[in-house]
């Protein structure tokens, strides 16, 4: 019976069920297992018929569903969820047709994905017994958790080394120029660059890491993996309702981040919404970046507490600045201290502030990470940084190269990995991710 139950109907990208993230007449996963108790999913099914079945289904919890539709994808403005998994694809065939065939699909799983549903018309246990399923069956029993899915192009996928692809010529944003060598950078090919990304946010890590592999298989034949990496720990709230985390460092990270609610801020600093010509299929998208920064864990364990809150500048419990006050007090950079101003002009505080970068701020949506150990014992595990921005020229190379310059912390960092994305806007119904590149 399980190798013939269909554990979520297919749905094109235009289903109207989907539009708002509530309750949908397709039984969720929690659902389907309630009804089935002890005696099999297609019993269940069967003892409640058509019509109590899509009342049941209509019961199922929707609190943590993202919205899909809208003006501009999940995963930018969203309250930041605890676990991601991002991936870099290398798009493998040459094919205009084929790459878009491949964003429709995508598009259609991940709709499913954020419901919480199986991705295709049978699911992970429905179809033929004898073929491989369409869902690869891990979040079975999962509710939603929240996951948000964001898809992003990269500059090589316009053009690489043999010329234009795809016929995009012309259409390759200004912003979307590629990142300078920053100062101290040892970035590694293997962990950079990539023509499509993915990521995938949500409160399960079974559930991110589910839908990132999902969409691999989808892309089989089409596009492959460049490079992944998950987090655990977000390193910034980007909403007034979620408490400031803590880096690996042991500090309070994002204090003064964008916020979901500050409208102002992000159509000033993240949504593109002036582009012009061929190249205005970005309004209502943003660019994405993407930097793995490894921290040098054992040297700042190290370092004094004195040390740590000088080049941080903030105290270690509170996070308030050192010039006084509680976590979000406004930092005094002049305030006199001895020898020099209380906020020391190399912390990380002072060079990040938008005081110190024109005015400009960025939505940040960092991770912890850490991936075991090198050859030396020491923990590979750091950062892995992300942000949302409406032009990386204007707000974010200046702002590194600054910190990469004069920054105290630099000195307990190494950046190993790179990217830079155009975000496309999001979608109505019936439409697909990335769909106004191709129009």
């Amino acid at each position: 019976m399980f190798g013939n139950r269909k554990a979520s109907k297919a749905k094109a990208p235009g289903n109207p069920k989907a539009s708002d993230g509530g309750s949908a007449a397709v039984p969720s996963r929690r659902t389907l297992l309630v009804a089935a108790g002890a005696g099999g999913l297609g019993i269940a099914a069967g003892a409640l018929g058509h019509g109590a079945f899509a009342a049941q289904a209509q019961e199922a919890p929707s609190s943590d569903v993202v919205a899909f539709y809208g003006e501009h994808q999940a995963g930018i403005a969203t309250p930041m969820q605890d676990r991601m998994h991002i991936a870099a694809f290398d798009v493998t065939v040459d094919s205009r047709e084929e790459l878009i065939s491949l964003l429709k699909d995508w598009t259609a799983a991940i709709e499913q994905l954020m419901r919480g549903e199986d991705v295709g018309e049978f699911g992970a246990t429905g179809g033929h017994y004898d073929a491989p399923p369409e869902d690869t069956g891990e979040a079975i029993g999962l509710s939603a958790s929240h996951l948000s899915v964001t898809i992003g192009f990269g500059r090589s996928l316009f053009e690489n080394a043999d010329g234009p692809r795809f016929g995009l010529d012309g259409k390759i944003p200004d912003a979307l120029a590629d990142l300078p060598h920053f100062p101290g950078d040892a970035l590694e090919e293997s962990r950079s660059g990539g023509d499509i990304v993915i990521q995938a946010c949500a409160d399960d890590p079974q559930v991110a890491v589910h839908a990132v592999r999902n969409l691999i298989r989808i892309a089989f034949g089409k596009a492959r993996v460049r490079w992944s990496q998950i987090g655990f720990g977000r390193t910034s709230s980007t909403s007034t309702s979620q408490m400031t985390p803590r880096n690996l460092f042991g500090f309070k990270d994002g204090t003064s981040n964008l916020k979901a609610e500050e409208q102002k801020g992000l159509d000033e600093h993240v949504w593109v919404r002036e582009a012009t010509g061929e190249q205005s299929w970005m309004n209502g998208g943003s660019y994405l970046v993407a930097r793995r920064i490894r921290m040098h864990m054992e040297t700042w364990d190290r370092s004094p507490l004195s040390d740590q809150e000088n080049i941080i500048g903030r105290t270690k419990r509170e996070g308030a600045p050192l010039s006084g006050g509680e976590e979000f007090s406004e930092p005094d950079f002049a305030m006199p201290g001895r020898g020099g101003p209380v906020m020391p002009v190399d912390s990380h505080v002072a060079l990040a502030h938008p005081s110190a970068n024109n005015g400009v701020q960025m939505l940040r949506r960092g991770f912890n990470y850490t991936d075991g150990s090198d050859g030396l014992g020491r923990l590979d595990a750091g950062l892995f940084f992300i942000a949302f921005v409406v032009d990386p020229r204007t707000h974010f190379v200046p702002m590194q190269n600054n910190m990469a310059k004069n920054d105290a912390l630099q000195e307990y960092l190494k950046h190993t990995g790179s990217g830079l994305f155009a975000v496309p806007p999001g979608i109505s119904q019936g439409g697909y991710l990335g769909e106004s590149l191709f129009a």
